[in-house]
C-alpha cells in the first residue's frame, strides 16, 4: 500500500510538471460593447483546453455573452488561412508572399493603366482596428488614389450617423454614457433588440426597471427585449418613421413641448410644428398598424419623465427611409428638450465591433480621419499636411458599398482589395453582387477564412484574428479601447496593417507608410484626427493600458467626453437642427403575389455574415441554420408546419429555411436571420433600394411570399 501511495505520487508529480495553464488578456471581437477577458490555456500533458473568463470593465463590468464566451473557437480552427493562395485554372495553391505582394501591385497597376485610377476599389470591414480603417483608408487615397473606398459599416450605421450629424452636427453612437440608462424614467427602444445583438447591456435595462423606468419597444416581432417592456408597439415593418411622427404629434398635442430649450437651442421648430399639426392621428395609425391608444400612452409616458432616452437600432435604420426615421426620432427628442443631462440623451446602438471607430477615420466614402469631410478644402488640405501630399493630389468622393457592386456590374470598377468583410453574404440583393464580382478583372481578399466572398479571389491573403492583433476599437459608448494581442500568430499570418504597408512598398509608395507597429499608426491617427469632431489627440496608448477613453479627446489631459451636448450641439452656432421630412413609405408593397412582408435581422449565438460564428462548433450547435419565424396561422393557411423546409420568394430570388412558429410575430410579416449563405442565405432575396440620404439599403422590409418545399429537385 505505502508503495502504491508512493507511486501515485510520483506519477501525479510527474503529470503536474506536464500541466501549465497560461492567461491573456484580452477582448470579444464581436459587438460593439467589446467586453474584455482572459483566454485561458489549459496544457495537460499534450492536450489543450480554452475557456474565457470575463474581466471588468466599466461598460459590461465584467460580463461576457455566449459569443464572447466561445469567440476563440473560430481563431483556433483547423480552417484558419495560414498562407497566401492564389487561383490556379480555378483551383487554389499556395504562394510565397513575395510572389502574391508582386501579383497585387502588378495587377494594381495594369488596371489602373488599362481602366483609370478609379477602376480599382477598396472594400473595408467594421471589424478592423481603428489603426487599420485609418490605414486603409490612407491607402486607397494615396497609395491607389482612387475615390472608390467603402465598407460593411454603410450598412450598419449609416443612417443615424447622417441623421446625428445633421440634427446635432456629430455623430457617436450614444449622446450619454450606459451609466445614464437606471436614471431615466422611460426608455424607448426603437427597432433595437439587445438581449440578443448586445445581452451585456441588458442589465442596465433591468436596472432601470428596479427603479421604476416605463420601458416601450418597437418592434414588428416580441422580441427577448420586447418581453422587458411595459409597452410593445408591434408596428408594420417599414413604418418607424411614421410612429415617431405620431408620437411628436401627441407631444406637440397635448402641451409636452419644452419650449425653453426649444427656443434657446434648436432651429427650426417652428416649420416642425406647422408640419406636425398637418398630421391626422388616423393616418399614423392606418400606416404603421398601432392603435392610436398606444401611440399616445407612449408618448405620454415620454413626455411625463423627468428623464427620459431614445435608443434605435438597424431594425429602424436599414430601411430605404432609415435616415428619415432617425430623424423624426430625433426631433421627438428635441422637442422634449431630453438630451444632454444625465438620464436623458438619444443614441443608436452601434452593430459591429468597431462600426464606430471604422467610420471616424476614412473607410467611408465621404469621410477623411477626424469625422472631416472629404470635401471640404479645409479638411482636405489638414489631411494632405499630415500625410505630406498636396490637397489636389487627394480623390474627391466615391460612392456607398452597394453602389459599389453596382459600378463593378457596369464595369466601371475592374479591380477590388476586400478586407474584413464578406459582401457576398451582408449585401442586399447578393446574388447580384456575387454574378457581378465574378466579372472584376482582379479580386484580393484578406481574411481568416476562405469566405463565400474570399471564394471568388483571385488571391487571399491570410491574416490575423482578434487573439494575434493588437491595436484600438471604438465601442458603443464612445469609449477608445486598447486590446492586446494574447497570441503569437500562426503560420505565414500578416496582420492587415502590414499587408496594407507592403502593398504600398511594391506601389513605390512606401515613404508614406513606414509603420512597424500598431502604436506608431495610431499615432499618426491621433494627430490626423486632432481638431475634428472625432478628435483622438488626446488618446494615447499609455493612457488606454489603464482606461477606457470617451471621444472627443483633444488633449493627453483631458479626461475625455461621457457626455455630448451638455451645453452646446455641434453646429457652428450651437444649435441642434429640427427637421421636416417625408413619412409615408415609399417602399416596396406587398400584393397578392407577395402578400408578407420579409424582415431579417440577428439572433443571439451568430453574428454578421457567420464567417466566425458558424466556424465555432459550441456556437453553430445553438443555431445551425436559418429558420423562418412565421405566425402559426399564417403557417397554416400556407400549409407550412413546423420545422418544415420553406421556400421564400421575392422580386429578387429564393432562399430556403426551416420555419419556427411565433405566435408573437405579426400575422403579414415573417423574419429570417441573415447569418447563413447557400440555400438559406437570406441577404439573395432582399432589398437592394437604398436611402436617398445615406445610401442604406432596404433590408428591413420587402414584399415576400411562402410555400412548403416538397421536392427540392422540383422547386
Amino acid at each position: 500500500m505505502a508503495m502504491t501511495n508512493e507511486l501515485l505520487r510520483y506519477f501525479r508529480a510527474k503529470e503536474k510538471e506536464r500541466a501549465s495553464e497560461t492567461a491573456a488578456a484580452t477582448q470579444c471581437p464581436f459587438c460593439s460593447v467589446q467586453c474584455t477577458l482572459q483566454l485561458v490555456e489549459e496544457r495537460i500533458v499534450e492536450r489543450r483546453r480554452y475557456k474565457a473568463v470575463p474581466t471588468d470593465n466599466p461598460t459590461s463590468n465584467g460580463r461576457l455573452c455566449l459569443k464572447g464566451m466561445n469567440a476563440h473557437q473560430h481563431a483556433l480552427h483547423p480552417e484558419r488561412l495560414l498562407v497566401p493562395l492564389a487561383k490556379v485554372d480555378g483551383r487554389f495553391v499556395r504562394v510565397r508572399w513575395e510572389e502574391a505582394l508582386s501579383l497585387i501591385a502588378e495587377r494594381i497597376i495594369s488596371i489602373q493603366k488599362e481602366d483609370g485610377v478609379d477602376a480599382f476599389a477598396v472594400y473595408g470591414g467594421g471589424s478592423l482596428t481603428n489603426e487599420e480603417a485609418y490605414l486603409l483608408g490612407k491607402f486607397a487615397r494615396v497609395a491607389l488614389k482612387t475615390r472608390h473606398i467603402d465598407y460593411n459599416g454603410r450598412f450598419c450605421m449609416s443612417a443615424a450617423a447622417a441623421a446625428m450629424n445633421d440634427a446635432f452636427g456629430l455623430d457617436r453612437g450614444l449622446t450619454n454614457p450606459l451609466s445614464d440608462i437606471p436614471l431615466a424614467q422611460t426608455i424607448i427602444l426603437a427597432g433595437t433588440n439587445v438581449a440578443e445583438c448586445q445581452p451585456t447591456l441588458m442589465p442596465y435595462f433591468d436596472e432601470a426597471k428596479k427603479n421604476g423606468a416605463f420601458i416601450i419597444v418597437v418592434d414588428p416581432r416580441e422580441t427577448k427585449t420586447a418581453a422587458l417592456a411595459d409597452l410593445h408597439l408591434p408596428l408594420k415593418p417599414g413604418t418607424d418613421a411614421a410612429l415617431a411622427v405620431g408620437i411628436g404629434k401627441v407631444l406637440l398635442d397635448e402641451g409636452y413641448i419644452d419650449e425653453a430649450f426649444v427656443r434657446e437651442r434648436t432651429v427650426g421648430f417652428a416649420e416642425w410644428k406647422q408640419h406636425m399639426e398637418a398630421v391626422e392621428m388616423d393616418e399614423i395609425v392606418r400606416l404603421t398598424d398601432v392603435p392610436a391608444e398606444k401611440i399616445r400612452l407612449a408618448a405620454r409616458k415620454y413626455g411625463e419623465a423627468a428623464e427620459a432616452i431614445v435608443l434605435t437600432a438597424r431594425g429602424l435604420e436599414q430601411q430605404a427611409d432609415g435616415y428619415a426615421a432617425v430623424r423624426q426620432w430625433i426631433n421627438v427628442v428635441l422637442a422634449a428638450g431630453k438630451v444632454g443631462r444625465p438620464g436623458s440623451g438619444f443614441g443608436s446602438i452601434t452593430g459591429q465591433g468597431n462600426g464606430q471607430g471604422g467610420r471616424e477615420h476614412g473607410q467611408k466614402a465621404d469621410q477623411l480621419p477626424g469625422y472631416r469631410s472629404i470635401e471640404h478644402p479645409q479638411h482636405r488640405r489638414y489631411i494632405a499636411s499630415v500625410w505630406g501630399v498636396a490637397p489636389d493630389e487627394l480623390p474627391r468622393k466615391g460612392v456607398s458599398a452597394y453602389e459599389m457592386m453596382q459600378k463593378i456590374e457596369a464595369g466601371e470598377i475592374t479591380g477590388l482589395l476586400v478586407m474584413g468583410s464578406n459582401p457576398v453574404v451582408s449585401s442586399p440583393n447578393a446574388a447580384f453582387v456575387a454574378k457581378a464580382m465574378q466579372k472584376l478583372k482582379f479580386l484580393v481578399v484578406a481574411d481568416m477564412f476562405l469566405s463565400e466572398t474570399a471564394e471568388l479571389a483571385d488571391l487571399v491573403l491570410p491574416v490575423s484574428s482578434y487573439l494575434e492583433d493588437e491595436g484600438t476599437v471604438t465601442n458603443v459608448e464612445g469609449r477608445v479601447c486598447f486590446r492586446p494581442a494574447a497570441r503569437k500568430r500562426p503560420g505565414e499570418v500578416k496582420h492587415d496593417w502590414e499587408i496594407l504597408c507592403a502593398i504600398a512598398h511594391k506601389l513605390g509608395k512606401g515613404r508614406f507608410f513606414p509603420f512597424t507597429s500598431a502604436e506608431e499608426i495610431f499615432n499618426e491617427l491621433r494627430l490626423a484626427s486632432r481638431g475634428g469632431k472625432a478628435d483622438y489627440y488626446g488618446v494615447t496608448y499609455e493612457r488606454l493600458r489603464r482606461e477606457r477613453v470617451y471621444w472627443p479627446c483633444p488633449d493627453p489631459h483631458h479626461p475625455g467626453t461621457p457626455r455630448l451636448f451638455t451645453e452646446r450641439f455641434a453646429h457652428p452656432d450651437g444649435k441642434a437642427r429640427f427637421a421636416v421630412l417625408p413619412f409615408r413609405p415609399e417602399k416596396e408593397e406587398t400584393d397578392e403575389w407577395y402578400p408578407l412582408y420579409l424582415t431579417t435581422g440577428r439572433v443571439l449565438a451568430h453574428y454578421l455574415s457567420g464567417t466566425q460564428t458558424r466556424r465555432s462548433p459550441a456556437l453553430s450547435a445553438r443555431q445551425p441554420e436559418a429558420v423562418v419565424e412565421i405566425h402559426p396561422r399564417t403557417a397554416k393557411r400556407y400549409g407550412i408546419g413546423p420545422g418544415m423546409l420553406v421556400r421564400i420568394e421575392t422580386r429578387r430570388g429564393a432562399a430556403v429555411v426551416r420555419s419556427r412558429y411565433n405566435d408573437q410575430i405579426r400575422e403579414d410579416t415573417i423574419f429570417v436571420p441573415f447569418h447563413w449563405s447557400g440555400l438559406g442565405q437570406i441577404n439573395n432575396v432582399t432589398s437592394d433600394e437604398l436611402d436617398p440620404h445615406c445610401r442604406m439599403p432596404a433590408f428591413k422590409r420587402c414584399a415576400a411570399r411562402v410555400r412548403p418545399v416538397v421536392d427540392l429537385g422540383r422547386n
